[in-house]
């Protein structure tokens, strides 16, 4: 078989090694100048910077946890986020240091009356928007504080005008845990990410082409190949015959500063509307600030609103775009059998990294790629 791979992010790199393994002769083709996707760490001063924002593998699927460290170490990093309201300093998830800072409470009793007591602003009402969710749920001190500003910069939305389900679940503990993840396994890879793409595609079966566009050539690719693996959008690989899905984008302010330590986390959200970026990442605390000990690299994350182009980062997965979707993926199986759709944005989902791994895996044993 001969296989093209458009993408070298973590879903395409799984796909490409597991079918040269197995023989298949896999060409891996990438837009960007680098392998990793969105993953993709540099060294800068000695220090592993995350381009595209911070990424914490993390994951309670044990035969996922399994398969990635074949490609590296992971060391013990837990997600531990503070959030800055106008100087006031939050730990997230919501949890007993939350309430004990936002009320003074100090019991889970007190702090659970609280909430009770501040989720009475929708008493009786079924929430019809992510505001009154997000009320329903935690109350009003804790959204207007440390929810609403944050998601309208994330969204570029009013709360008011974001759909309920959004945020239909949010993390509240009545303890003093500031681990922000409540999966099983969680790190970083001692070294970044890149390595464990390069590892991947080390295969004898595979060829690698960087700096290479697969729609400027799109014909061409079509002919040559028996089956292809599309990572891309799906949309625009079908030059928006239906329709163009709804993407958000980022920029990223990434500086060099001659400090050890500007903020004393990895990850710092702000959730004030006066502050225009979302966080601040630190990324020599993702290796417990053991990195070089005289500078430090900080990024700056804003959400920008997306429009084609430019470089898409998660779906936005209301209802009106996933039926969008549904039809592309239905038009696609008529059309174009010959390519598989993956990745977050070929299915438009918003994947963290360990699902990507088990959506690459579960595709594998699927019967598009049937013997």
């Amino acid at each position: 078989m001969k296989l093209l791979v458009v993408g070298a992010g973590l879903f395409g790199a799984t796909v490409a090694r597991e079918r040269a393994c197995k023989g298949d002769k896999v060409d891996v083709i990438e837009k960007r100048d680098h392998l990793a996707g969105n993953a993709y760490t540099e060294e800068i001063e000695g220090i592993q910077v995350h381009r595209y924002g911070a990424h914490i593998f993390h994951t309670s699927n044990k035969a996922v946890w399994k398969y990635v460290n074949q490609f590296a170490e992971f060391n013990r990093f837990t997600n531990e986020v503070i959030a800055n309201y106008q100087g006031e300093i939050y730990n997230l998830p919501f949890n007993m240091n939350t309430f004990n800072k936002m009320w003074g409470v100090i019991t889970p009793a007190e702090a659970a009356s609280k909430i009770a007591e501040q989720r009475l602003a929708m008493s009786g009402k079924q929430p019809q928007n992510l505001e009154e969710q997000a009320i329903s749920l935690v109350g009003t001190d804790i959204y207007n504080k440390l929810i609403k500003a944050y998601t309208a910069k994330q969204w570029g939305r009013d709360p008011k005008d974001l759909p309920a389900f959004i945020i239909r679940r949010l993390p509240v503990r009545l303890t003093f845990d500031n681990n922000y993840f409540d999966d099983l396994y969680q790190g970083i890879p001692i070294g970044g990410y890149t390595q464990i793409v390069e590892k991947m595609l080390d295969q004898p079966n595979i060829t690698v082409q960087l700096n290479t566009d697969f729609l400027q050539n799109k014909a061409e690719y079509l002919k040559r190949y028996d089956q292809i693996v599309y990572t891309g959008m799906i949309d625009e690989f079908f030059d928006y015959q239906l329709g163009t899905l709804e993407y958000r984008s980022l920029r990223f302010e990434t500086e060099l500063l001659n400090m050890a330590n500007f903020q004393g986390n990895a990850v710092v959200n702000y959730t004030d509307a006066e502050t225009p970026f979302t966080r601040i990442i630190e990324h020599k605390h993702f290796e417990f600030g053991k990195s070089n000990p005289g500078k430090t690299v900080i990024t700056r994350e804003y959400p920008v609103n997306w429009s084609r182009g430019d470089e898409p980062y998660y779906p936005v997965n209301n209802s009106e775009n996933n039926h969008l979707f549904k039809k592309y993926r239905e038009f696609a199986s008529i059309n174009m059998p010959q390519v598989a759709f993956g990745g977050r944005l070929g299915l438009y989902r918003y994947y963290n990294m360990d699902q990507v791994l088990a959506a690459a895996l579960q595709f594998l044993d699927g019967d598009f790629f049937a013997s």
